[in-house]
């Protein structure tokens, strides 16, 4: 392992971009590389598996562990790379002019990497508060793998004092974001030759009355304002994303599938705006699609959910977060993160700080500055500091 602590860091971030960790994928040979990495340490963490047996989180807790220790928090799995023009292999670690390129070097291997070559400071210093290393998948297809593992942590007698969730702030303090849920509406239709398509049941056109109607509602949320001016978009936002249906021209379309989401500022606002869509399609389309053929009809999954992140700017963590990291603002933002559910499955009140831009992240040729992982473990040795204190 390399000496120096920038050499450390490039190191193992070279090592966890070169694990190919799309969500559609197993994590399990990275996670058994971090689990190899720690062993050299002497130190064992606590692996929570899924139900496949392919993927894996890792809680790790360095320090003592009768006390409330703090959370350092990053996920393995990255967005794919699929139709991306890449000038060079995603899964290969590439430095050029002080910036760092890989997949998922901003979102977030680097705040995971950090943290890693960090370990060695974090034993030194002989901890009195513990520091807890937690690493999850598939946060990027809906926060999934976070939820055993903090189901686990909900259970044990000490519960940590707070989290920090190391996303792509540029070292900013956020206390807040938006919640998600997101929606797939089923319309079964009945098809028919075109020629004959009054005796049919067109999905597609049903379909597209709710589209609009989304669009409506869409625009209705964003003429409502919120007063908390923290936010770049001060709003809760609708949209419909993805819509699929039809086979032929020449045949009236018996199926097609849409999907919805609302990002709400209040907590559980997203719900709340996609239930009252879901009546309305209960209410207004159903009906009328079964008036024409009874088997007709729309069925409604949720595909994701996740509440927002609201952390008082007075909380303890907060202030904490401010002073590691050596600034006195702090802010919001629209994306979702794992914070919100530290607070909500196990009441870790959280925020969100890690290096690197979010303008980053899901991009070809990804990047972080490799100044933004030396700012990074700067906070982590002021955590350090601060949790050797008795």
């Amino acid at each position: 392992m390399p000496s120096s602590r920038p050499d450390r860091i490039r190191k193992l971030l070279a090592d966890l971009v070169a694990f190919d960790t799309v969500s559609d994928r197993t994590n399990l040979p990275l996670i058994a590389h971090i689990e190899s990495y720690l062993a050299a340490f002497g130190i064992k963490g606590e692996r929570i598996t899924d139900t496949t047996g392919q993927k894996a989180s890792l809680w790790v807790t360095i320090g003592p562990e009768d006390r409330p220790g703090l959370v350092l928090s990053g996920h393995t799995d990255v967005v794919p790379v699929v139709g991306q023009d890449w000038s060079h292999d995603p899964f290969r670690l590439i430095e050029r002019d002080g910036k760092l390129y890989g997949r998922g070097t901003t979102d977030m291997k680097g705040f995971v990497a950090v943290c890693l070559a960090m370990v060695p400071e974090m034993l030194e210093a002989k901890l009195a508060t513990p520091i807890h290393l937690a690493i999850s998948y598939d946060e990027e297809i809906g926060c999934v793998g976070v939820r055993p593992m903090l189901g686990e942590v909900a259970k044990k007698r000490i519960i940590p004092l707070g989290a920090f969730i190391g996303e792509p702030t540029e070292m900013k303090v956020i206390i807040g974001h938006k919640g998600k849920h997101g929606v797939r509406a089923t319309f079964r239709g009945l098809a028919r030759h075109s020629s004959i398509a009054p005796d049919g049941v067109n999905a597609i056109e049903y379909a597209a009355e709710l589209i609009v109607e989304i669009r409506r509602r869409a625009v209705a949320l964003a003429a409502v304002r919120a007063s908390d001016s923290l936010y770049d978009v001060p709003h809760s936002t609708l949209l419909t994303s993805i819509v699929h249906g039809g086979a032929a021209l020449n045949i009236v379309p018996d199926t097609c599938t849409v999907d919805f989401e609302c990002r709400g500022i209040g907590i559980t606002e997203s719900r709340e705006v996609t239930d009252a869509i879901v009546a309305w399609a209960k209410a207004e389309l159903e009906p009328a699609m079964k008036k024409q053929h009874p088997e007709c009809g729309i069925d409604f999954e949720e595909i994701l959910d996740y509440p927002a992140l609201d952390t008082a700017a007075d909380a303890a963590i907060v202030t904490l977060a401010k002073s590691l990291a050596g600034r006195n603002d702090h802010a919001k933002v629209a994306f979702g993160t794992e914070a919100s559910l530290f607070a909500s499955i196990a009441d870790i009140p959280s925020v969100v700080i890690g290096p690197g831009s979010i303008a980053q992240a899901h991009t070809p040729d990804e990047f972080v500055e490799m100044a933004e992982l030396e700012k990074c473990a700067g906070f982590v040795e002021r955590l350090i500091a601060h949790c050797a204190k008795d």
